[in-house]
């Protein structure tokens, strides 16, 4: 790949991807993921495709290219995971995803022969692992973290199932979903290929809805049913792995079971524990001093090693007590089923964390927070649409008082100020 095709296709196709609140910092390993899974003329189409779904015709136009054309070009960028394509009340749309959760992610969620896995698993450990700043821009961004964690729910006690809203369990979302994806796991995968991986499942990555119902088409899921998915879920708990999600509450895309050695999420908490790059549960555990006997089984299987074993005198009881460190804790409960003294147990956070309600909002916060909501709204191809524009308005008029204020100075709107104080009536 010469210098020249990186300052033209490759380099319009990275800041395409940094139109969006998930972008991906330029760097030459990305510009070497980007040549594997681009051809230099599909880098050069898809830089000009717009930021939220669109057509076979919208994608003509944009092209200057027939209809019948720009059809196969999507289709065959699908075929890949390279774009997702869904049915829209009876409407063939397409959306190129970020690069995560998407199709970085997506590349390696089945054994395929068309790309090289292997070299791009070490360019992928290189980006996300080796360079921070890909990953400082994924899980630090922004205030309104992309991920969430699911708290284990077999471990609630009766009092705590009690405060466990419905979209907080990831059985839930299973149970609700109109199409369930189990595919093969990116991060260990990933990790095999640098014969690094665990022994943890691989063939537990789970997505929903349209994104599982492209993913499945198109063979880069299988699909099944809701017993098979829940029975997934407590193989997942069997495992000690972690459930992390979409930050949204309805309608979410992909909930991953992570290990705490190769999923990218559980390595930056563990990285980045304090600044708390996905977003914890409403639950913290609690440790019994009097009956933990300090065997130190909580601290082993906890991801982000968020548990350490300290002395502790207290009365006649001395001896190595588990400590929980709360300000990193992600509130999951493994520890808490590792524990056969039952000395652990989850209570309620003080404060509650605050989802967003579903993917637009998450992105028109992250958005705000960035300074690019201009790029949600004025995108040059994407929002001729006034269903796109009006769930953008429609977001922003019901954020707090403060966001609302960010977001109208970003816009410098008269339309927008003029909506927003409309409220104060």
């Amino acid at each position: 790949m010469s210098h020249h095709n990186i300052k033209s296709s490759y380099k319009k196709l990275e800041e395409r991807l940094n139109r969006f609140p998930q972008g991906a910092p330029p760097s030459k390993t990305l510009y070497k993921i980007l040549s594997i899974l681009f051809s230099d003329k599909e880098a050069e189409l898809v830089a000009q495709l717009p930021i939220k779904p669109f057509t076979a015709k919208a994608a003509s136009r944009i092209w200057n290219m027939e209809e019948a054309k720009a059809r196969i070009v999507l289709d065959q960028l699908a075929s890949r995971a390279i774009l997702l394509d869904t049915d829209h009340n009876g409407v063939q749309e397409y959306m190129l995803p970020p690069p995560m959760a998407g199709f970085f992610e997506f590349s390696l969620m089945r054994t395929r022969g068309d790309i090289d896995q292997k070299l791009l698993s070490k360019l992928f450990y290189q980006y996300l692992n080796v360079e921070e700043d890909f990953v400082k821009e994924l899980f630090l961004s922004t205030e309104t973290r992309l991920g969430r964690i699911f708290v284990q729910e077999s471990v609630l006690s009766n009092e705590n199932a009690v405060h466990v809203l419905d979209y907080e369990r990831a059985s839930e979302v299973i149970k609700t979903s109109s199409n369930i994806g189990i595919s093969m796991c990116y991060c260990r995968h990933k990790m095999h290929h640098l014969d690094r991986g665990c022994s943890a499942p691989l063939d537990i990555c789970m997505t929903f809805n349209n994104v599982a119902a492209s993913l499945i088409k198109h063979q880069y899921a299988r699909k099944v049913d809701v017993s098979e998915g829940l029975e997934l879920l407590h193989q997942a708990y069997e495992n000690n792995l972690v459930q992390c999600g979409e930050n949204v509450r309805q309608n979410v895309t992909f909930i991953c079971n992570c290990c705490g050695c190769c999923c990218e999420a559980m390595v930056a908490a563990r990285r980045f524990g304090m600044l708390q790059p996905v977003h914890t549960t409403n639950f913290i555990p609690q440790v019994d001093v009097n009956t933990c006997v300090g065997c130190g089984k909580c601290a082993k299987v906890c991801p982000i090693e968020a548990i350490e074993m300290v002395n502790l005198e207290k009365g006649n009881n001395i001896g190595k007590k588990a400590k929980i460190k709360e300000d990193i804790c992600l509130g999951c409960g493994v520890c808490v089923r590792s524990c056969a003294k039952k000395s652990i147990q989850l209570k309620s956070r003080d404060k509650r964390v605050i989802t967003p309600v579903n993917s637009v909002h998450r992105s028109v916060l992250m958005a705000i927070e960035k300074g690019q909501l201009q790029n949600l709204i004025f995108d040059n191809q994407a929002f001729g649409s006034h269903r796109a524009m009006a769930a953008i308005l429609s977001v922003i008029l019901k954020l707090p008082p403060m966001k609302q204020a960010m977001a109208s100075k970003q816009m410098k709107s008269v339309y927008l100020e003029k909506l927003i104080s409309k409220l104060d009536i």
